[in-house]
């Protein structure tokens, strides 16, 4: 079966990049960064994608490209011997889970759409507003429906493969996110009080940042990127040997902050402007903002505009998180992309079930404590994800090995890459040690191996250990090179 590609530098760009911007970016960033105090989080946040989610973006992308398979067979195409294809199953499975209750949130985004384009969710009272999401989501037919709808239309997007669907509706969704992005920015950055939040978004106020938030940091930066859930391998996969994958990886990057920042321009001038608070938490977009909305000239258009963004944020990530196991039954299974692409749709809408319903009907079952979608959630995010992300590092590091990894990057020779010391002790020893730091504080591990007013010290000195060590370890190598010349 012959594999499918992209077919223009664009579409790489737009597709890798709609699959990073996501909610993670218009949803999650701007919540996370008014429970941490703004500016300085962000600078944190910044500094962690450049050190940790860039150097592993780039594996995922070598990994894909250079195997030219799904997330589990590029393991298997390079070590045959052993079972480090167990390594891609994780991310699969990562990205089935995810997508069963993204798509469940996407839909409460399309609910909002709904409402907000007939003009029902600007006459709600902001006191009210609260109670009127939670009985939107706990109402079971609606979310389920829209749910449906989600999975629907991404199926749809995928049905016709890389470069006739993912790729083609990549380009046409990208640019309407950005053009109503920049709309909505000039729209809240002219408000009256506006600078409150720019100061809040820009000028660091370093006494307003925790060790937790520096944990929440490096979390959501590797997070953000879609990796360790088999995206950026699989999507690797479909790219020309002839791209510099360090540029690719890097514009993706840089599109996926830009957004962050961003939304984060559009939200926060708003809330400040409206005397509300920044760190109104998960419920920012569906409660805090519907309020600023109700106050706002022509409020009904912008709250429309809002959740369009989100929800064509929302899509762009569903689209790649299906494609991730589309690719690997129709490899594995050699099973036509149509067959593959329905069959797994009505099957992860199925698993979505639970997790809608969990907000509703089966609030009170719970699984070791949990409702169906918190299960969900801590499994995928908090144990599956990180997991996987350590085995990818270990895996370009230290098996296939990050000399190998190199040639990939520069497709052997063709281009410039001046960063191969700092690269090798970033994927074997900086990175695996900060997604081993994630795991246990998303865990609640890291709790209760180290107090937390001891917290900053011990990470601190951790760290610094590790650069010592891996300085050492690095020059030796160096020399030992030399010596062989």
């Amino acid at each position: 079966m012959k594999r499918d590609s992209f077919g223009s530098r664009l579409g790489i760009l737009a597709a890798a990049a709609g699959s990073a911007i996501g909610l993670g970016n218009i949803w999650k960033f701007p919540f996370v960064t008014g429970q941490n105090g703004g500016a300085a989080f962000i600078l944190v946040y910044l500094f962690c994608i450049a050190l940790i989610g860039l150097p592993v973006m780039v594996s995922e992308f070598v990994l894909g490209r250079k195997t030219q398979a799904n997330a589990a067979g590029a393991f298997k195409a390079i070590e045959k011997e052993k079972p480090w294809y167990l390594s891609g199953y994780v991310a699969i499975g990562t990205a089935f889970i995810i997508l069963s209750y993204y798509a469940m949130i996407a839909g409460w985004i399309f609910s909002y759409i709904g409402r907000a384009a007939t003009g029902k969710l600007i006459t709600v009272a902001p006191e009210k507003l609260g109670s009127y999401f939670e009985s939107i989501i706990g109402s079971n037919i609606e979310p389920m429906f829209c749910t449906f709808l989600v999975i629907a239309f991404t199926a749809f997007m995928v049905l016709s493969g890389v470069k006739d669907g993912i790729e083609k509706y990549s380009k046409i969704l990208m640019p309407i996110l950005l053009v109503i992005l920049v709309g909505l920015m000039i729209r809240s950055v002219t408000l009256d009080g506006a600078s409150k939040g720019l100061e809040f978004l820009f000028k660091p106020n370093w006494s307003s940042l925790t060790t937790e938030g520096v944990l929440e940091a490096l979390g959501h930066a590797f997070y953000s990127l879609s990796l360790g859930m088999g995206i950026i391998i699989t999507y690797g996969s479909y790219i020309n040997k002839k791209e510099n994958i360090l540029k690719l990886a890097l514009q993706v990057t840089i599109a996926d902050t830009v957004i962050a920042l961003m939304a984060g321009t559009v939200i926060f001038p708003a809330v400040f402007a409206y005397g509300l608070e920044p760190n109104a938490g998960p419920g920012l977009i569906f409660i805090t903002l519907p309020a600023v909305f109700r106050e706002m000239p022509l409020g009904a258009l912008f709250e429309t505009l809002f959740f369009l963004l989100v929800g064509i944020a929302a899509l762009t990530s569903t689209i790649s998180l299906l494609e991730v196991v589309v690719a690997f039954v129709t490899e594995q299974f050699n099973i036509a992309r149509k067959k593959a692409t329905v069959l797994l749709a009505a099957i992860i809408y199925l698993v979505s079930i639970p997790s809608v319903l969990s907000f509703g009907a089966w609030s009170d079952i719970k699984i070791f404590g949990r409702t169906f979608f918190d299960l969900f959630d801590q499994t995928a995010s908090n144990i599956l994800l990180p997991i996987g992300g350590l085995l990818v590092c270990i895996f370009v590091g230290w098996v296939w090995g990050s000399e190998n990894a190199v040639k990939e990057i520069t497709s052997n020779g063709k281009y410039q890459f001046n960063y191969q010391r700092a690269y090798d002790f970033i994927i074997k020893l900086l990175a695996p040690a900060a997604i081993i730091v994630i795991f246990l504080n998303a865990t609640g591990l890291l709790d209760k191996i180290v107090p937390a007013e001891q917290m900053s010290t011990v990470m601190f000195t951790g760290f610094g250990a590790i650069l010592f060590v891996g300085l050492i370890l690095l020059n030796k190598k160096n020399r030992m090179k030399k010596a062989d010349f």
